[in-house]
């Protein structure tokens, strides 16, 4: 692949390209022209138009490469190759409410490795993007958390379940850790968000259980390009891969990541 400047600006301007469309298309969007995939679970033409639009750019930059989508446009996953891992429009339910924040949340995987992405939060206008090796950005400031404080100097973002039910209880325990040990918890309804404000330095640490791949896979290379650590509940990943696809995620610079590493460790253990 030749992936270089102008292949990495590129996509960045698709990016916003398809922000701009999003934010035209929800000054006169009716609430009535949503659909319910599953449980709490919401689409809207938006979703799907913008994915279409996200695919078909990226075809033309990176044409060897496959996709994994929300809205499921194209599922042509290339096995040991380059893939595009697509969310259009990630806080749907806050768009349909017109309450941010919500992104586009977009990356790229090398096999089994993630090699850049991108999380275009709209509410507030503010591209973050991050490339393996090179760094952490929001536009072009370089993000750094790898000093941040601990967790109980700032705050812990998180996502309530609302169709996955079965860790009520464990996910409850670290709430209450989080309660006792934390300047407070923020729930805002886009775990793409939440990554980058972790990579942002605005939240501590972030955890969530019932997340999909689309979800996390940006943040996951943000917040570690960002001098941040990300794992799952138990630990970490054997490979990016295998964490965005775990379901669950903690994240954290590393010092707050430590400390709710071992909430949820001690909590989903039981």
């Amino acid at each position: 692949m030749s992936w270089d400047e102008h292949t990495r600006q590129g996509t960045l301007d698709l990016v916003r390209q398809v922000g701009a469309w999003i934010q035209n298309e929800r000054r006169h969007f009716e609430t009535g022209q949503v659909e319910t995939k599953s449980l709490n679970s919401l689409v809207s033409y938006v979703d799907r138009h913008a994915e279409d639009s996200l695919i078909q750019g990226l075809q033309t930059l990176v044409p060897e490469s496959g996709f994994l989508g929300e809205e499921g446009g194209s599922q042509s996953w290339v096995d040991g190759g380059l893939n595009w891992i697509i969310d259009p429009l990630d806080g749907t339910t806050n768009f349909i409410h017109d309450l941010p924040p919500y992104a586009i949340s977009l990356a790229l995987m090398d096999g089994d490795s993630l090699r850049w992405g991108a999380v275009y939060e709209l509410g507030q206008d503010q591209l973050y993007w991050a490339e393996k090796g090179l760094g952490a950005f929001c536009g072009t400031r370089r993000l750094t958390i790898a000093d941040g404080p601990a967790i109980d100097q700032g705050l812990v973002a998180t996502g309530f379940p609302y169709h996955d039910f079965d860790s009520m209880e464990s996910y409850l325990q670290v709430l209450r850790a989080c309660f006792q040990g934390s300047r407070g918890v923020r729930r805002f309804g886009s775990a793409a968000t939440d990554l980058a404000w972790v990579a942002d330095g605005r939240f501590q640490a972030f955890f969530e259980h019932g997340l999909a791949p689309w979800d996390v896979a940006a943040g996951i290379l943000l917040v570690r390009e960002a001098g941040g650590h990300v794992g799952t509940f138990s630990g970490p990943a054997a490979s990016d891969l295998d964490l965005v696809h775990s379901r669950q995620i903690v994240a954290g610079n590393p010092t707050a990541h430590a400390t709710l590493e071992s909430w949820t460790k001690t909590s989903f253990s039981l």
